[in-house]
Parts: structure tokens; C-alpha cells; sequence
């Protein structure tokens, strides 16, 4: 009888699984460090964990942990968070999961609620040249992910077509309906047009899940999926509604946390429960802080008008991004190994990624571009901090600390 989701498992359905070796406190401490020193994005992320848990601790083998990512990035959702989940799953079992969540997700999250508790302070032209600065850097940062995206998901004509596609749909349909056409037409196009005769054959590692319990997970989520906007709609709570914003645009982001950021701005800044000038700035501030970029929704949380806001907005928002990433990756992993052998899947996926590179090209045209570049100074701080990411490689703080300070200084001229 297969086994439910259990500490106290080695196995799911026969098969062996590695022993549940360490504890949810073990997990936090190790999670911690990595969350309060994990500058750099999803990519980077990625890094740290295989040199902190596979190279050092070794948690897990090189195959496991390069099958655990591919699946993360399948998936929709923050792909580092999703790993750092499972990786925590698999060393200790459903508390050690939520540990390594919470432990790498909060640090970065509490400073961004300080920053949007003070950012009401920021007047007078030392502060709005600072806010000024922080929607720069999210103008070299998106442009940054755009770049490297494209790279790397778009390679070859068919894929570049798919993209392009994208930015189109992106700019006659708009908004989020916009998006969802554009990524579920890039996996349709992908079916046709992205097939490879390259296999998969890496090993997947066993996780301490049975398919009933990986259901229900997946079950939960479509469940949260259709029933918030309908709850939504039925209360007319603020709360419920922000449930739904935040839930919906954690569970439509492929290709990592920059791509959220239209969805997020349709979702909060239309309806005028936060300014396009705050929205950019904490989406620049987002970039200075270690850890995963969904925490942004923490600083929306705390800093938009209507109530619930404060603490208690930034964990409803937080709560309600991370949601359907984690439910897909518990729903997902005891399936994995049959889902990712299937060439159609793989082609999807491809077609898909590369409808986000089109999504996120439009979103660095507006709201991102529009919203920040307001004369050819602004075009060159932000060229500048563009050229320091990718050419010259700086962390992504120093960055954010030279871009904010032109923003000043700008402001004071």
C-alpha cells in the first residue's frame, strides 16, 4: 500500500529511498545561512545549494540533485525555492521541507517589509532621487534576465519565433489574460515546432511521497486555482482578493521570479492599491537583498493602501505567491520520473520558455522601461547598470547601492 507523505517512510511503493537522515532543525540552520547570504538570482541560488548540500554536505548525489532542478524549473513557480523545498523534504521530511522554506524565504522577506515601512519617509529629493535610483535598477536587472534568457531559451528560429509571438499577444491582448494565451500558445507551437531526438535518461530520486498523497497536492491546487477568483468575487473581500492576485501570478511565472513582475503589476498597481512609483521601487529594492525575488510580494503586502497591509498584508501576499510552487513540486516529484521521459513534455516546456522570453521582453518595454526612463540621464544609469551586470559580472548589490546612489545625486544636481 503506498505510503503517505511521512517522516518516518524509506520508501514509496517499493522502491528505496534514501533515510530521512537529518532533522527540521538541521534543515533551518543550513537554510538560514543560505538566506541570508544568497545574492544573485534563481541561477545563482541553484549554485549555492549544490556547493553548500551536494559538494559539502552531500545530501544528495550530483544526478539527484541535477533531476530534482530540471523538474523545478518545469515547473512554474520560484525554481530555487521549489529545490530548497524539496531538498529539505528529502533530508527530512515534510518539516524539514516547510524549515528550508521558511528559513530561506524570510530574511529576505522581513527587509523588504522594513523597506516598505519606511518608504513613506523617503520625501524630499534625497528620497525620491533614492526611489528614483531603485526603479532604475529594475530597468538593467529585467533587461539583464532578458538577455540571459534569451540565450539560453530561445537558440535557435523556432524558438525566437515562439518569443516574438509572445510580445505580440503581450501587446494586443495586455494584462494577464495576455500572458496565460501567450505561454499556453508557446506550448502548443513547442509540440510542433520544438521536438528533439535527444533523450533523458538521469535517475530520479525517490522522495518520502506517495502518488495519493502527490494527488491531493495537485488536487489543492486547481482547487485554489478556480475556487479563489470565484471566492473572490462572491465575498468582495480586499483580503480574499489579494489571495487570488498573489495566487494566480504564483502559479502562471515559468522561467524565474523577474517574470512575475507583470502579473504582479496588473494584479496591484491597475486597481490602484499601490503606485507604479512604489510598485518599481521595491521591485529595485528586491534586487539588494539575498534570497528568493517572490519575497517582492511582501513588500506589496506591507505597502499597499487598502487593508490588510503591514505584517499582516506582506504574510497573506507571501504565503499566497509561494503557495502553488510548492503545491506543483509536492504534487509533481512522486510522478516526475514518468512525466519527464515523455518527449511531448519536453517539447511543451521548450515552447513555453520561450513564450516568456517574449513576456518578459514586453514587460522591460512597460511597465518596467516606461515607468523609469524619464530622460537620456535615466537611459544611461540604466544602461550603465546593465553593462555592470553582464559584461563586468558585479553583485547584483552593488548595483543597487551605485544606481540608487545616481539616482540621488541626479536628484541633487
Amino acid at each position: 500500500m503506498a505510503t503517505e507523505i511521512s517522516g518516518e517512510s524509506n520508501s514509496v511503493h517499493g522502491r528505496p529511498s534514501a533515510p530521512l537522515a537529518g532533522s527540521p532543525t538541521e534543515v533551518f540552520a543550513v537554510f538560514l545561512k543560505l538566506g541570508l547570504t544568497s545574492f544573485g538570482g534563481p541561477v545563482a541560488h541553484l549554485g549555492y545549494f549544490r556547493d553548500e548540500l551536494v559538494s559539502r554536505r552531500r545530501w544528495i548525489d550530483e544526478a539527484g540533485y541535477a533531476d530534482l532542478v530540471a523538474m523545478c524549473q518545469f515547473l512554474p513557480g520560484p525554481a530555487s525555492s521549489q529545490a530548497g523545498y524539496a531538498l529539505g523534504l528529502w533530508r527530512a521530511g515534510p518539516l524539514g521541507g516547510v524549515a528550508a522554506w521558511c528559513a530561506f524565504t524570510l530574511p529576505s522577506a522581513a527587509l523588504l517589509v522594513l523597506f516598505a515601512m519606511g518608504a513613506a519617509s523617503l520625501n524630499g529629493p534625497v528620497g525620491m532621487g533614492l526611489l528614483h535610483g531603485l526603479k532604475l535598477v529594475a530597468v538593467a536587472v529585467v533587461a539583464q534576465a532578458v538577455w540571459g534568457m534569451a540565450r539560453t531559451l530561445t537558440p535557435d528560429w523556432q524558438r525566437a519565433a515562439i518569443g516574438l509571438a509572445a510580445a505580440v499577444i503581450l501587446m494586443l491582448l495586455g494584462g494577464a489574460t495576455g500572458q496565460i494565451v501567450a505561454i499556453v500558445i508557446g506550448g502548443l507551437a513547442g509540440l510542433r515546432l520544438c521536438r528533439t531526438t535527444s533523450a533523458t535518461s538521469a535517475s530520479t530520486p525517490s522522495f518520502p511521497i506517495s502518488r495519493r498523497a502527490g494527488a491531493t497536492a495537485l488536487a489543492v491546487f486547481l482547487l485554489l486555482l478556480a475556487g479563489l477568483p470565484l471566492a473572490s468575487m462572491a465575498t468582495g473581500l480586499h483580503g480574499v482578493a489579494l489571495l487570488d492576485v498573489f495566487y494566480r501570478a504564483g502559479a502562471f511565472v515559468f522561467g524565474g521570479g523577474h517574470v512575475v513582475l507583470p502579473l504582479l503589476e496588473e494584479g496591484v498597481v491597475q486597481p490602484g492599491w499601490i503606485d507604479s512609483n512604489g510598485f518599481l521601487a521595491g521591485y529595485g529594492a528586491a534586487q539588494a537583498v539575498p534570497g528568493p525575488l517572490f519575497t517582492f510580494a511582501a513588500y506589496l503586502g506591507a505597502a499597499m493602501e487598502p487593508s490588510p497591509n503591514g505584517l499582516a498584508g506582506a504574510a497573506l501576499c507571501l504565503v499566497a505567491i509561494f503557495a502553488p510552487g510548492l503545491l506543483l513540486v509536492t504534487g509533481v516529484l512522486p510522478f516526475w520520473s514518468l512525466l519527464r521521459a515523455r518527449p511531448a513534455a519536453q517539447a511543451a516546456m521548450r515552447g513555453a520558455n520561450a513564450a516568456v522570453v517574449g513576456i518578459l521582453a514586453f514587460a522591460l518595454y512597460t511597465p518596467v522601461g516606461t515607468g523609469a526612463i524619464l530622460s537620456a540621464i535615466d537611459f544611461f544609469v540604466a544602461l550603465a547598470g546593465f553593462v555592470l551586470l553582464t559584461v563586468w559580472k558585479c553583485p547584483p548589490w552593488i548595483v543597487v547601492a551605485l544606481t540608487a546612489a545616481s539616482g540621488v545625486a541626479v536628484a541633487l544636481i
